[in-house]
């Protein structure tokens, strides 16, 4: 047996920047708008998404939500098109977090929310010198706060290949 569409649920904030959010992040307006409540369903992938108005059950702690995507053209186009929308982005090139090779880059919402979205290129034995710790809460995880993320241009970074004791990190 298996199941035809994941359904989310998380609470926010403001329920209006959120709906505004997400309809430029994943290109499509809400499903059903209310005063407190968005939600959008998604067709790739099969994914129904709501939001709830509830600012006391915000949690910080919450981890990340993330998409994989086929191709580095697609990563490109879907930084370009967050970039003309004024979302801001925090990209990571060539980076090894959770022992695998990515492309990827970070947005986050107004209630903050993190999601990734990555181009997966192949397992690896190590983890970029950034994300060692004693846990794996260092990894999948932007490595600056919100207030200093920065655009990176990937025309910087396509010889960017980092190796164990490289120093790049």
């Amino acid at each position: 047996m298996s199941f035809p569409r994941m359904h989310v649920s998380l609470y926010v904030k403001n329920i209006y920047q959120t709906a505004d959010f997400y309809s430029k992040f994943f290109g499509q307006k809400p499903d059903k708008i209310k005063n407190d409540y968005c939600k959008f369903t998604l067709e790739e992938p099969s994914l129904i998404i709501s939001f709830v108005q509830n600012e006391d059950k915000v949690s910080d702690r919450f981890g990340h939500l993330g998409f994989q995507i086929d191709s580095l053209e697609e990563l490109k186009t879907r930084m370009a098109n967050l970039n003309l929308q004024k979302i801001e982005i925090l990209e990571e090139m060539g980076t090894n977090c959770c022992y695998a090779n990515q492309d990827k880059f970070w947005v986050t919402d107004p209630s903050g929310y993190m999601w990734e979205v990555y181009y997966f290129h192949k397992d690896v034995e190590f983890n970029d010198p950034r994300y060692q710790a004693n846990d794996a809460s260092a990894c999948c995880t932007p490595e600056l706060p919100r207030s200093e993320k920065q655009k990176i241009k990937l025309a910087d970074l396509q010889n960017n290949n980092c190796t164990p004791e490289s120093g790049c990190c």
